[in-house]
């Protein structure tokens, strides 16, 4: 068989029905339908992401939002807003879906009521507060660094122990991340905090 009879038989396949459609036209709906989907898909990530989705909850509407509302990343002289998700999603698509995956484990506390009530939810706040601090230790404080840079910072115009710090922190080696000193910026820091 020769070259032109092959791609003659593999059209011929390409277009012959199946039990009812042929194979090119499963193929368009597949590629249409999977347009459709990831459309869908990426559409629900970002209304995930957004503030008003963070705070439907009462948990967090009555409680860090109000925390963040007197924040410096809520409201400064440059006017630049960070919101939940920033701070709290990772931008490329691996981390963002283990970290919604995550938070999904998270919507559970919601549906269970172990977090439900504000009592509830600062009985559980050091806790809560430890699993984010220890996520963003161990991604050197991505999503700090979305917005913040070494070498973006002017040091001349930090006081003297920020400058410090910051160089230390740049050290290789260092095991310095944003989260080691910046843990009180956003949020209360919890009650039983001392020798952490």
């Amino acid at each position: 068989m020769n070259m032109q009879q092959k791609i003659k038989n593999g059209w011929h396949a390409l277009r012959s029905p199946t039990a009812r459609f042929s194979v090119i036209f499963l193929l368009g709906w597949g590629f249409v339908a999977g347009i459709i989907f990831w459309g869908g898909f990426n559409t629900g990530m970002e209304a995930t992401n957004k503030l008003e989705f963070c705070i439907s909850c009462h948990e967090m509407r009555d409680t860090v939002y109000e925390e963040y509302k007197t924040s410096i990343h809520y409201a400064n002289r440059t006017g630049v807003r960070a919101v939940c998700s920033d701070c709290h999603v990772p931008r490329d698509w691996v981390h963002k879906i283990k970290r919604k995956i995550q938070a999904s484990g998270e919507l559970w506390s919601k549906v269970t009521g172990t977090i439900d009530t504000r009592e509830k939810f600062e009985a559980r706040r050091l806790e809560l507060a430890q699993h984010e601090w220890a996520r963003m230790k161990a991604s050197d404080s991505r999503e700090c660094r979305n917005c913040h840079s070494y070498e973006g910072m002017n040091a001349e115009m930090q006081d003297e122990t920020a400058k410090e710090k910051h160089m230390q922190a740049t050290k290789p080696g260092s095991g310095k991340t944003c989260i080691d000193c910046h843990k009180g910026i956003t949020h209360e820091l919890p009650e039983g905090m001392e020798g952490l």
